[in-house]
């Protein structure tokens, strides 16, 4: 955060506005997804996103934590929800301002996929799948997407 002098309303006010997450699991663990959030995400406030940036940014985190989950023999992959389009497997992600969130990647046959979606309707399941056999090390999209937020 910028070290400018704010009133006391302006502080609360951009309290008021810092995005909040709160997650408890069965275990009683409470979430991790914005431990480790890019300054990026953190320091820019809400109200200067877009939608598309805001759920873009928000969605790497997902990804991120969802693959500290995962074992070395598995990658995370996306399914379609409310469809019968199958899985994706994530290799890239990016917006379009104002509105629109894509993730590229291949099904399970290998074939190359896109899936261009609007913030709006945007409801994924992320799910871990084998890496294939002869790939040594799994691949990490979501640390890697967080990397380039850092960039920018």
């Amino acid at each position: 955060m910028s070290d400018e002098i704010r009133t006391t309303a302006e502080a609360a006010e951009a309290d008021a506005l810092m995005p909040r997450c709160r997650e408890v699991h069965k275990d009683g663990s409470r979430g991790s997804v914005t431990r480790d959030a890019p300054d990026s995400i953190i320091d820019k406030p809400v109200e200067k996103k877009s939608p598309a940036q805001w759920a873009y940014e928000r969605l790497i985190l997902y990804i991120q934590n969802f693959e500290k989950m995962l074992d070395n023999e598995h990658e995370v992959a996306m399914g379609f929800v409310g469809s019968d389009a199958g899985v994706l497997k994530i290799e890239g992600m990016g917006y379009f301002d104002p509105d629109i969130i894509t993730f590229y990647g291949s099904d399970a046959a290998g074939g190359k996929t896109q899936l261009v979606q609007h913030v709006n309707q945007l409801s994924v399941i992320l799910r871990a799948q084998a890496k294939p056999k002869a790939q040594a090390e799994p691949e990490r999209i979501g640390f890697r997407l967080a990397a380039e937020l850092d960039k920018d």
